[in-house]
């Protein structure tokens, strides 16, 4: 797995682990010396842009391990001469474990259905005692499980127990949205979903699954558009001291992220097409015409322009690092790089 060492101090170490991140932002939240950033969450999470969620930024870090003390997936460790800290007093070391009881008949349903691919069933037969059953071994594997509880959900027999990180609040405003599906993308739960709609029928453009959602905020975080609001209510495991984080963490909701990312264009392999002006969330969601495919009518667009024939980067400060741009061309000829944060 791979590990960036972010800070060290004598023999401790802060460690971050980009694997285990979900880009939640809740890391930058409690720092007291804003030395971590977070950005291109979406853009990240769908592939498109070589970088992890967070880096390390020039606050002056100096070792206080509440970063490492509310991250839910244990994506930022503090060792202690090359030993990791985890008891209490650590959200990650406080979480039950998602755990498989004796009763569990290896049916294989919470293996389809959880979002990190984190459950096997082995050696999965029928019951060799008569029985109409099934003998195997159904295995969980802790370091990837984000606790969303999909797993416990859909289980027959009740055979998975398991425990939440947050509670909190979601909302999302509709006029706001531009349906690019970044958040769909983003989510670690799989906590947002698109509808199914049949002709002559108007569902919302996003739909919010209550019960798989951890309050993490990436979704948040990587909606280009600010539509999402993701505020944490409380903490929920038995954590040491969890008031004074708490305090902190269900103040405000998760913020805005950092512009980590700009986007680069390719005049040669650019066809003109305007696809990607019109995907554009940014774009679109300054004016509903444009989202309309009206590209040549309208003057003026925040973000991406075709200009003789050539896709154009009017202003790199108001990209959303969605990447849907990228998505869409069909020539590769818009991409996001990683852009360095002083």
């Amino acid at each position: 797995m791979k590990e960036v060492i972010f800070q060290t101090k004598e023999d401790k170490t802060l460690v971050y682990l980009p694997e285990k991140c979900i880009g939640c932002s809740t890391c930058t939240m409690i720092c007291p010396k804003d030395d971590l950033v977070i950005g291109s969450v979406g853009a990240v999470a769908r592939g498109l842009v070589n970088k992890d969620f967070l880096q390390k930024g020039v606050g002056g870090c100096t070792l206080c391990s509440m970063c490492a003390k509310v991250c839910p997936t244990g994506a930022l460790e503090v060792r202690k001469a090359g030993k990791s800290e985890i008891d209490d007093s650590y959200l990650y070391g406080s979480l039950k474990l998602t755990v498989v009881k004796e009763n569990c008949i290896h049916c294989g349903m919470c293996k389809e259905v959880c979002p990190q691919d984190c459950i096997k069933v082995q050696k999965r037969q029928l019951a060799q005692d008569g029985s109409l059953g099934m003998d195997g071994k159904t295995i969980i594997d802790q370091k990837c499980c984000v606790h969303c509880g999909w797993c416990a959900s859909i289980c027959p027999v009740e055979a998975i127990t398991m425990e939440k990180p947050y509670s909190g609040e979601f909302s999302r405003d509709e006029n706001v949205c531009q349906a690019c599906h970044t958040c769909v993308d983003t989510c670690p739960c799989n906590a947002l979903f698109n509808r199914e709609w049949k002709a002559g029928e108007r569902v919302e453009k996003v739909t919010h699954r209550k019960d798989a959602c951890i309050y993490c905020g990436a979704c948040s975080a990587a909606c280009p558009v600010g539509a999402i609001t993701v505020k944490k209510t409380a903490i929920l495991p038995d954590m040491k001291k969890k008031q004074i984080f708490e305090k902190k963490l269900t103040a405000e909701a998760t913020p805005r992220p950092v512009l980590t990312s700009r986007l680069i264009t390719d005049e040669e392999a650019c066809l003109g097409c305007g696809n990607c002006v019109i995907a554009c969330p940014v774009n679109a969601f300054s004016d509903p015409y444009l989202a309309a495919g009206h590209l040549n009518e309208l003057d003026g667009k925040p973000l991406l322009e075709v200009e003789n024939g050539k896709v154009k980067v009017v202003n790199q400060e108001v990209c959303g690092s969605c990447a849907t741009c990228s998505l869409i061309c069909p020539t590769t000829a818009i991409r996001l790089e990683k852009r360095e944060v002083a």
